[in-house]
């Protein structure tokens, strides 16, 4: 595998298939979505990035305020924050974990985020009942802060995170 097949680029239409797989392998930490409803995420995402060529290994998808999304987590952000970029979901798949590209994800969103001046604040949240204790030790690693906590339905508590960049 070539290094360059590690580094982050841009989403592509070829990607959804791999990335619904991946990302339905990897329920609950995020949640199952159909074919649909995953275009409909690429489709309206401020940025999408995937890792991988011949095998996708790896996803995001970001909003931006406005964005047609009923997620209640993105929903929170909106209402709290004028300027943001709410980072929705990121998928890594097993066999390539601990390999940092989780962390070459969010680099690529950020830097592109400078890059554009788009915001001040990266947004996500990360499981806290139940707990994902991995994502959680993770994004305090990479700079988030908790900015509030919240149900997002029932049995699952989040909390919601921020990074400021600069």
């Amino acid at each position: 595998m070539q290094s360059s097949e590690l580094e982050p680029r841009l989403f592509l239409a070829s990607d959804i298939d791999s990335a619904l797989e991946l990302n339905n392998a990897n329920a609950p930490a995020v949640g199952e979505i159909d074919r649909l409803t995953l275009e409909f995420l690429v489709e309206h995402s401020l940025y999408s990035f995937a890792i991988g060529a011949e095998t996708l290994h790896a996803f995001c998808i970001t909003f931006a305020p406005g964005a047609p999304y009923t997620s209640v987590n993105y929903q929170w952000f909106s209402k709290k924050y004028s300027e943001f970029v709410y980072l929705d979901r990121i998928v890594v798949s097993e066999t390539m974990r601990n390999k940092s590209l989780g962390a070459k994800l969010y680099s690529a969103v950020e830097q592109r985020m400078v890059k554009d001046r788009c915001a001040p604040l990266l947004t996500c949240e990360v499981n806290l009942n139940p707990p994902n204790l991995g994502s959680i030790r993770f994004h305090n690693r990479i700079g988030f802060r908790e900015v509030g906590q919240q149900d997002s339905k029932p049995g699952l508590t989040v909390s919601m995170l921020a990074k400021e960049l600069r």
